[in-house]
Protein backbone atom coordinates (compact mmCIF):
# COMPACT_ATOMS: atom_id res chain seq x y z
CA UNK A 1 0.00 0.00 0.00
CA UNK A 2 2.80 2.48 1.51
CA UNK A 3 4.41 1.69 -2.44
CA UNK A 4 1.26 2.59 -3.98
CA UNK A 5 0.98 5.84 -2.63
CA UNK A 6 5.09 6.41 -3.32
CA UNK A 7 4.22 6.06 -6.97
CA UNK A 8 1.07 7.79 -7.08
CA UNK A 9 3.46 11.15 -5.64
CA UNK A 10 5.87 10.47 -7.68
CA UNK A 11 3.71 10.57 -11.00
CA UNK A 12 1.99 13.78 -9.49
CA UNK A 13 5.51 15.50 -8.96
CA UNK A 14 6.26 14.30 -12.28
CA UNK A 15 3.43 15.88 -13.93
CA UNK A 16 3.34 19.56 -12.08
CA UNK A 17 7.07 19.62 -13.37
CA UNK A 18 5.83 19.34 -17.02
CA UNK A 19 2.31 21.50 -16.65
CA UNK A 20 3.26 24.37 -13.60
CA UNK A 21 6.39 25.64 -15.10
CA UNK A 22 4.93 26.89 -18.64
CA UNK A 23 1.24 28.03 -16.73
CA UNK A 24 3.32 30.26 -14.40
CA UNK A 25 5.52 31.59 -17.55
CA UNK A 26 2.30 32.58 -19.00
CA UNK A 27 0.43 34.24 -16.24
CA UNK A 28 3.54 35.69 -15.39
CA UNK A 29 4.05 37.33 -18.96
CA UNK A 30 0.17 37.91 -19.89
CA UNK A 31 0.44 40.01 -15.98
CA UNK A 32 3.51 41.70 -17.29
CA UNK A 33 2.10 42.95 -20.47
CA UNK A 34 -0.96 44.43 -19.21
CA UNK A 35 0.49 45.94 -16.25
CA UNK A 36 2.69 48.08 -18.47
CA UNK A 37 -0.03 48.77 -20.77
CA UNK A 38 -2.38 50.35 -18.25
CA UNK A 39 0.90 51.87 -16.79
CA UNK A 40 2.00 53.49 -20.53
CA UNK A 41 -2.04 54.55 -20.82
CA UNK A 42 -2.23 56.30 -17.41
CA UNK A 43 1.31 57.65 -18.40
CA UNK A 44 -0.34 59.42 -21.60
CA UNK A 45 -3.09 60.74 -19.99
CA UNK A 46 -1.32 62.14 -17.32
CA UNK A 47 0.80 63.90 -20.23
CA UNK A 48 -1.95 65.13 -21.28
CA UNK A 49 -3.29 66.94 -18.47
CA UNK A 50 0.54 68.39 -17.62
CA UNK A 51 0.39 69.69 -21.87
CA UNK A 52 -3.19 71.22 -20.98
CA UNK A 53 -1.98 72.63 -17.64
CA UNK A 54 1.05 74.19 -19.34
CA UNK A 55 -1.20 75.41 -22.27
CA UNK A 56 -3.35 77.46 -19.98
CA UNK A 57 -0.37 79.12 -17.75
CA UNK A 58 0.97 80.29 -21.37
CA UNK A 59 -2.89 81.52 -22.22
CA UNK A 60 -2.91 83.31 -19.12
CA UNK A 61 -5.85 81.16 -17.72
CA UNK A 62 -4.43 80.20 -14.35
CA UNK A 63 -1.94 82.19 -12.44
CA UNK A 64 2.05 80.96 -11.61
CA UNK A 65 0.88 79.65 -8.19
CA UNK A 66 -2.24 77.80 -9.53
CA UNK A 67 -0.26 75.99 -12.05
CA UNK A 68 2.23 74.65 -9.23
CA UNK A 69 -0.75 72.93 -7.19
CA UNK A 70 -2.29 71.50 -9.94
CA UNK A 71 1.42 70.31 -11.47
CA UNK A 72 1.97 68.61 -8.18
CA UNK A 73 -1.54 67.56 -7.86
CA UNK A 74 -0.81 65.75 -11.59
CA UNK A 75 2.18 64.29 -10.24
CA UNK A 76 1.12 62.98 -7.13
CA UNK A 77 -1.42 60.91 -8.43
CA UNK A 78 0.56 59.76 -11.42
CA UNK A 79 2.80 58.79 -8.49
CA UNK A 80 0.03 56.98 -6.52
CA UNK A 81 -1.27 55.65 -9.50
CA UNK A 82 2.32 54.10 -10.68
CA UNK A 83 2.92 52.75 -7.13
CA UNK A 84 -0.40 50.61 -7.48
CA UNK A 85 0.51 49.26 -10.38
CA UNK A 86 3.39 48.20 -9.10
CA UNK A 87 1.68 46.16 -6.10
CA UNK A 88 -0.38 44.79 -8.91
CA UNK A 89 2.66 43.79 -10.81
CA UNK A 90 3.60 41.52 -7.76
CA UNK A 91 0.16 40.59 -6.63
CA UNK A 92 -0.94 39.65 -10.06
CA UNK A 93 2.11 37.10 -10.40
CA UNK A 94 1.43 35.42 -6.87
CA UNK A 95 -2.34 35.19 -8.02
CA UNK A 96 -1.47 33.37 -11.02
CA UNK A 97 0.75 31.17 -8.77
CA UNK A 98 -1.97 30.31 -6.33
CA UNK A 99 -4.51 29.48 -9.28
CA UNK A 100 -1.43 27.49 -10.34
CA UNK A 101 -0.89 25.39 -7.65
CA UNK A 102 -4.52 25.01 -6.70
CA UNK A 103 -5.29 23.38 -10.17
CA UNK A 104 -1.74 21.31 -10.18
CA UNK A 105 -2.31 20.22 -6.55
CA UNK A 106 -6.27 20.09 -6.63
CA UNK A 107 -6.64 17.73 -9.64
CA UNK A 108 -4.87 15.05 -8.11
CA UNK A 109 -6.35 15.42 -4.62
CA UNK A 110 -9.82 15.15 -6.16
CA UNK A 111 -8.48 11.97 -8.09
CA UNK A 112 -7.67 10.36 -4.88
CA UNK A 113 -10.44 11.33 -3.00
CA UNK A 114 -12.78 10.08 -5.23
CA UNK A 115 -10.37 6.87 -5.48
CA UNK A 116 -10.90 6.30 -2.00
CA UNK A 117 -14.67 6.69 -1.93
CA UNK A 118 -15.20 4.90 -4.79
CA UNK A 119 -12.20 2.54 -5.29
CA UNK A 120 -10.54 -0.29 -3.87
CA UNK A 121 -7.35 0.52 -2.18
CA UNK A 122 -7.69 -1.97 0.36
CA UNK A 123 -6.64 -4.57 -2.22
CA UNK A 124 -3.66 -2.81 -3.61
CA UNK A 125 -0.93 -5.10 -2.18
CA UNK A 126 -2.94 -7.43 -0.02
CA UNK A 127 -2.86 -10.61 -1.60
CA UNK A 128 -6.20 -11.99 -3.61
CA UNK A 129 -9.27 -12.69 -0.89
CA UNK A 130 -9.85 -16.36 -0.90
CA UNK A 131 -13.89 -17.12 -0.72
CA UNK A 132 -15.05 -18.23 2.39
CA UNK A 133 -17.83 -20.36 0.69
CA UNK A 134 -17.92 -23.75 1.81
CA UNK A 135 -15.90 -26.65 -0.29
CA UNK A 136 -18.81 -26.90 -2.55
CA UNK A 137 -18.77 -23.59 -4.06
CA UNK A 138 -15.01 -23.60 -4.81
CA UNK A 139 -15.03 -27.01 -6.87
CA UNK A 140 -14.38 -29.40 -3.99
CA UNK A 141 -16.24 -32.38 -3.01
CA UNK A 142 -18.38 -31.31 -0.10
CA UNK A 143 -18.19 -34.38 3.05
CA UNK A 144 -21.28 -36.41 2.11
CA UNK A 145 -22.99 -38.53 4.54
CA UNK A 146 -23.30 -42.53 4.81
CA UNK A 147 -26.88 -41.54 4.19
CA UNK A 148 -26.34 -39.56 0.72
CA UNK A 149 -23.68 -41.81 -0.83
CA UNK A 150 -26.48 -44.65 -0.05
CA UNK A 151 -29.08 -42.33 -1.66
CA UNK A 152 -26.87 -41.63 -4.44
CA UNK A 153 -26.14 -45.56 -5.14
CA UNK A 154 -29.71 -46.27 -5.39
CA UNK A 155 -30.44 -43.35 -7.65
CA UNK A 156 -27.96 -44.51 -9.71
CA UNK A 157 -29.13 -48.56 -9.83
CA UNK A 158 -32.60 -47.20 -10.85
CA UNK A 159 -31.34 -44.84 -13.47
CA UNK A 160 -29.67 -48.11 -14.80
CA UNK A 161 -32.82 -50.05 -15.27
CA UNK A 162 -33.67 -47.48 -17.83
CA UNK A 163 -30.40 -47.10 -19.26
CA UNK A 164 -29.01 -50.79 -19.05
CA UNK A 165 -26.05 -49.95 -21.41
CA UNK A 166 -24.61 -47.42 -19.66
CA UNK A 167 -21.10 -48.80 -19.20
CA UNK A 168 -19.49 -45.98 -17.17
CA UNK A 169 -23.03 -46.34 -14.66
CA UNK A 170 -22.72 -49.72 -13.75
CA UNK A 171 -18.59 -49.38 -13.46
CA UNK A 172 -19.64 -46.62 -10.72
CA UNK A 173 -22.45 -49.04 -9.35
CA UNK A 174 -20.59 -51.95 -9.09
CA UNK A 175 -17.08 -50.01 -6.70
CA UNK A 176 -19.65 -48.09 -4.87
CA UNK A 177 -21.60 -51.18 -3.25
CA UNK A 178 -17.98 -53.05 -2.81
CA UNK A 179 -17.05 -49.78 -1.14
CA UNK A 180 -20.10 -49.99 0.68
CA UNK A 181 -18.79 -53.67 1.41
CA UNK A 182 -22.11 -55.12 0.01
CA UNK A 183 -20.32 -57.08 -2.38
CA UNK A 184 -23.53 -59.68 -3.64
CA UNK A 185 -24.40 -56.48 -5.17
CA UNK A 186 -21.17 -55.61 -6.44
CA UNK A 187 -20.48 -59.07 -7.88
CA UNK A 188 -23.93 -58.86 -9.91
CA UNK A 189 -22.59 -55.01 -11.20
CA UNK A 190 -19.51 -56.51 -11.98
CA UNK A 191 -20.74 -59.31 -13.93
CA UNK A 192 -22.85 -56.79 -16.45
CA UNK A 193 -20.03 -54.49 -16.96
CA UNK A 194 -17.79 -56.92 -17.81
CA UNK A 195 -20.51 -58.41 -19.99
CA UNK A 196 -20.59 -54.33 -21.86
CA UNK A 197 -16.76 -54.16 -21.45
CA UNK A 198 -14.81 -57.75 -21.65
CA UNK A 199 -11.75 -56.28 -22.50
CA UNK A 200 -10.74 -54.84 -18.98
CA UNK A 201 -8.90 -56.63 -17.07
CA UNK A 202 -9.19 -54.02 -13.89
CA UNK A 203 -12.87 -55.03 -14.26
CA UNK A 204 -12.15 -58.48 -14.29
CA UNK A 205 -9.83 -58.81 -11.34
CA UNK A 206 -12.63 -56.15 -9.42
CA UNK A 207 -15.35 -59.10 -10.04
CA UNK A 208 -13.29 -61.58 -8.96
CA UNK A 209 -12.47 -59.83 -5.55
CA UNK A 210 -16.21 -59.50 -5.23
CA UNK A 211 -16.93 -62.43 -5.88
CA UNK A 212 -14.45 -64.35 -3.26
CA UNK A 213 -16.03 -61.34 -0.71
CA UNK A 214 -19.12 -62.64 -1.17
CA UNK A 215 -18.86 -66.72 -1.36
CA UNK A 216 -16.92 -66.51 1.95
CA UNK A 217 -13.81 -64.85 1.41
CA UNK A 218 -11.89 -67.93 -0.75
CA UNK A 219 -10.54 -67.25 -3.96
CA UNK A 220 -11.56 -70.89 -4.91
CA UNK A 221 -13.81 -71.75 -7.67
CA UNK A 222 -15.41 -69.18 -9.79
CA UNK A 223 -13.16 -66.50 -8.14
CA UNK A 224 -10.02 -67.65 -10.07
CA UNK A 225 -11.43 -68.50 -13.19
CA UNK A 226 -12.27 -64.74 -13.50
CA UNK A 227 -9.09 -63.82 -11.97
CA UNK A 228 -7.53 -66.15 -15.14
CA UNK A 229 -10.20 -64.13 -17.48
CA UNK A 230 -8.00 -60.98 -16.40
CA UNK A 231 -4.79 -62.47 -16.96
CA UNK A 232 -6.23 -63.46 -20.60
CA UNK A 233 -6.85 -59.56 -21.34
CA UNK A 234 -3.60 -58.05 -19.77
CA UNK A 235 -0.98 -60.81 -18.82
CA UNK A 236 0.63 -58.00 -16.78
CA UNK A 237 -2.20 -56.77 -15.14
CA UNK A 238 -1.50 -55.99 -11.41
CA UNK A 239 -4.21 -56.34 -9.86
CA UNK A 240 -4.79 -59.80 -11.24
CA UNK A 241 -1.69 -61.33 -10.62
CA UNK A 242 -1.67 -60.20 -6.85
CA UNK A 243 -5.21 -62.15 -6.44
CA UNK A 244 -3.59 -64.86 -8.49
CA UNK A 245 -0.70 -65.07 -6.40
CA UNK A 246 -3.19 -64.93 -3.53
CA UNK A 247 -4.93 -67.81 -4.64
CA UNK A 248 -1.77 -69.86 -5.42
CA UNK A 249 -1.08 -69.26 -2.10
CA UNK A 250 -4.45 -70.35 -0.66
CA UNK A 251 -4.03 -73.43 -2.62
CA UNK A 252 -0.59 -74.00 -1.05
CA UNK A 253 1.19 -73.77 -4.66
CA UNK A 254 3.82 -71.21 -2.90
CA UNK A 255 6.40 -71.26 -5.78
CA UNK A 256 3.31 -70.22 -8.09
CA UNK A 257 2.12 -67.67 -5.82
CA UNK A 258 6.08 -66.25 -5.52
CA UNK A 259 6.29 -66.42 -9.51
CA UNK A 260 2.99 -64.12 -9.21
CA UNK A 261 3.77 -61.58 -6.75
CA UNK A 262 7.42 -60.93 -8.37
CA UNK A 263 6.14 -60.04 -11.68
CA UNK A 264 4.00 -57.39 -9.57
CA UNK A 265 6.93 -56.64 -7.82
CA UNK A 266 8.65 -55.23 -10.90
CA UNK A 267 5.50 -52.49 -11.19
CA UNK A 268 5.56 -50.85 -8.29
CA UNK A 269 8.06 -48.59 -6.05
CA UNK A 270 9.90 -50.69 -3.78
CA UNK A 271 9.38 -48.53 -1.24
CA UNK A 272 5.81 -48.28 -1.31
CA UNK A 273 3.56 -50.04 1.00
CA UNK A 274 2.62 -52.20 -2.06
CA UNK A 275 5.89 -53.25 -2.66
CA UNK A 276 6.43 -53.83 0.97
CA UNK A 277 3.44 -56.62 1.31
CA UNK A 278 4.33 -57.83 -1.54
CA UNK A 279 7.64 -58.42 -0.24
CA UNK A 280 6.61 -59.46 3.09
CA UNK A 281 4.65 -62.41 0.89
CA UNK A 282 7.33 -63.24 -0.98
CA UNK A 283 9.32 -64.01 1.89
CA UNK A 284 6.66 -66.13 3.56
CA UNK A 285 5.80 -67.95 0.33
CA UNK A 286 9.49 -68.48 -0.08
CA UNK A 287 10.06 -70.09 3.24
CA UNK A 288 7.03 -72.31 3.24
CA UNK A 289 7.92 -73.36 -0.08
CA UNK A 290 11.28 -74.69 1.77
CA UNK A 291 9.64 -76.92 3.99
CA UNK A 292 8.99 -74.33 6.93
CA UNK A 293 5.89 -74.47 8.72
CA UNK A 294 3.16 -71.66 7.98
Amino acid sequence: MILFWVICAGMILIALGFVLPPALQRAKENDLDETEERKQANIAVYRDQLSELEADLRNGIVGEDQYVQDRDEIERRLLEDTAVEKSKTVAGPANARSTAYVVGFGIPLIAIIFYLNVGTPKSIGEPPVVSSQPAVATGAPAERTQEQIQANVEKLAERLKSNPNDVQGWTMLARSYSSMERFSEAAGAYAKVTELKPNDADLWAEYAFATAMAGGKTLEGKPTELIQQALKVDPQNAKALQLAGTAAFESKNYQKAIEYWERVLKQVPPNSEVGQLITSRISEAKKLAAGGTK
